[in-house]
């Protein structure tokens, strides 16, 4: 299958992995671009250019096919050092970064001027036009479903991809809500020339996380996800367990008076003791609403070849049978 991301990637299909906090190491990177996709090593998982130096060495000996880096910008009264982490991203010759956060316009001279594609992820068109403004090559739009922060427009794909599409010149990934080859035809009739998968990405054997974690989201329904955050106008979509539980209970008692610090406690450093260690109440984790389409645990090459199989399977057959 080509399409304007294939060609822009050097990757066979249109399938690219989110970057996840403690989920997108090596392992997982690797795993999806030796079957045919595009791997993602999250950046700040690592947090220092010299470890991030050497998880993207590490995924090098894991794999001779391209591999990009995730940078989320966070504000913060200690930033991570932004430059650093870029410059060990040139320095390894990695020759693609997914933006997450706020805008990268700081860093694109960085970035650009060492031939580095950059993806930015975005929850709204209006996001979406400022990248292509910048000079990001293409852009994955996060609908309403996604796992993590979804934005504060509630705008669900079905509407959100075709408003990208009518208004973008760059190519664009969905994401939020994708899990199968039903999802990759879905949203490239709605524009989109690829998909983004986190949480279905998350349910595999090569994902490096603890099995607590795959049973939980296997068990899961489109039902069992939560906002939370909204009120601090940084919405997060999570899976319920009793932190969620007491989060929310405090949210509804402080209303608008509610402060991070009031629930510091069960967002802050969560995902180390939940993707490591499998402590699944120790807090609020990131889990999308397509965890209600996720049923087994396949291996990363399974889980691509199956989609590809399945979505050359309805264009060809299911959707031409409509067509007489």
């Amino acid at each position: 299958m080509k399409t304007r991301i294939t060609e822009l990637f050097g990757i066979e299909h249109p399938i690219v992995q989110g970057g996840m906090h403690h989920v997108g190491l090596a392992e997982l990177a690797a795993a999806v671009s030796n079957a045919g996709g595009l791997g993602i090593i999250t950046g700040l998982t690592q947090g220092t250019p010299e470890k991030l130096t050497a998880e993207i060495e590490r995924c090098k000996s894991m794999t001779d096919k391209p591999f990009g880096v995730n940078l989320t910008f966070l504000p913060s009264l200690t930033p991570p050092d932004y430059p650093g982490l870029i410059q060990a991203i040139i320095d390894c010759d990695v020759k693609i970064v997914e933006t997450a956060g706020r805008s990268p316009q700081e860093y694109m001279t960085q970035m650009k001027d060492a031939g580095i594609k950059v993806i930015h992820k975005c929850t709204s068109v209006r996001h979406a036009l400022k990248a292509e403004e910048i000079g990001c090559d293409a852009v994955s739009v996060d609908g309403f479903e996604c796992a993590g922060h979804p934005g504060e427009d509630d705008i669900p794909n079905f509407i959100l991809l075709p408003r990208a599409a009518e208004e973008l010149k760059i190519p664009f990934i969905a994401s939020g809500g994708m899990a199968d080859g039903r999802s990759l035809v879905g949203a490239m009739a709605l524009g989109a020339e690829g998909i983004n998968m986190g949480t279905r990405f998350i349910v595999t054997e090569d994902a490096p996380v603890h099995d607590n974690v795959k049973q939980a989201i296997l068990k899961a329904t489109e039902l069992d996800t939560r906002l939370i955050m909204r009120s601090l106008k940084n919405t997060e979509r999570v899976l319920i367990n009793d932190a969620v539980e007491r989060l929310i209970d405090k949210e509804n008692e402080l209303g608008s008076e509610l402060q991070f610090d009031d629930i510091r406690e069960e967002v802050a450093g969560v995902y180390p003791k939940v993707m490591k260690n499998g402590e699944m109440d120790s807090g609020a984790w990131s889990c999308g609403l397509v965890a209600g389409l996720i049923h087994d645990i396949p291996s990363v090459k399974s889980l691509v070849d199956r989609i590809m199989t399945e979505a050359e399977d309805i264009i060809n057959k299911k959707l031409a049978g409509f067509i007489g």
